[in-house]
């Protein structure tokens, strides 16, 4: 429950595998 939520929220929330910092996907 703590892996789950802190691993979708520190390196992406809903996009993918990659930072938000990257125009490309």
């Amino acid at each position: 429950l703590e892996i789950t939520a802190i691993r979708d929220v520190t390196p992406v929330p809903h996009n993918g595998c990659r930072p938000p910092k990257r125009p490309r996907g």
